[in-house]
């Protein structure tokens, strides 16, 4: 009986982060395969450009760096607060007395015992704490930018635009986990209302997100370029 009213949690959940999943580890292939077809691919370029043509002429384009970096470091304090405000929230329901599956237990397919609802809360707060964490990691990394691109340069200088692209790379690829991560927490959230539509929630989302991580119509024109290497870690 027990396996009848959780199958569908059984078969559809990891189905539907497996398509996740698939798509993204295809995704971490193109940007290092093929980056120039890929927004992660070209905006890291752009961005390798842009920090060489800041450090070449610090002395007139230090404030438009310093105010870039921040605008960036201020999405980033959003993303982290309100990833770390959910996990507030969502630890005072998985401490509270009230049982939150009594209103569910006619609404939802699936499995809604009380072991089954305090695995999607957990699973929720857990997505959005590391969401959190990469968050948190992106802001020092780009804080640290901040400072050294205003380094001045010389024969000795040991910062060099190599160096600061590479830590400025390391911040945007935590914020972009970050985000993902957040994203992800999306269908955990419809979770609670059924596994269907943490599968549709999933399967929608790859066409959504295929369309916001590729170029289309201008990638012809980098396939002459292709070897450039990301560090993203």
């Amino acid at each position: 009986m027990e396996w009848r009213k959780c199958y569908l949690d059984v078969i559809l959940v990891p189905l539907g982060f497996l398509i996740t999943t698939a798509y993204h580890v295809w995704l971490w292939h193109k940007v290092r395969k093929d980056p120039l077809t890929t927004i992660i691919g070209t905006n890291a370029r752009g961005r390798r450009f842009w920090v060489s043509a800041m450090m070449k002429d610090n002395d007139k384009k230090n404030i438009l760096a310093v105010q870039s970096l921040r605008n960036t470091i201020m999405g980033s304090t959003l993303m982290a607060t309100t990833s770390i405000l959910l996990c507030s929230g969502l630890a005072a329901v998985i401490s509270s007395t009230y049982s939150v599956k009594k209103t569910l237990n006619d609404t939802v397919f699936g499995a809604h015992g009380e072991f089954m609802v305090s695995l999607k809360y957990v699973t929720l707060l857990t997505i959005f704490l590391f969401s959190f964490f990469c968050h948190s990691l992106s802001i020092r990394f780009i804080n640290q930018v901040n400072i050294l691109i205003n380094t001045p340069q010389d024969a000795t200088s040991i910062v060099t635009p190599e160096y600061v692209y590479e830590l400025l790379e390391k911040g945007f690829l935590l914020n972009t986990v970050g985000n993902r991560l957040f994203h992800i927490g999306l269908p955990i959230l419809l979770w609670i209302f059924g596994p269907v539509l943490v599968f549709l929630c999933s399967v929608t989302m790859v066409p959504v997100l295929y369309n916001l991580d590729f170029v289309f119509g201008t990638a012809a024109k980098g396939k002459n370029d292709q070897n450039l290497e990301l560090d993203f870690v």
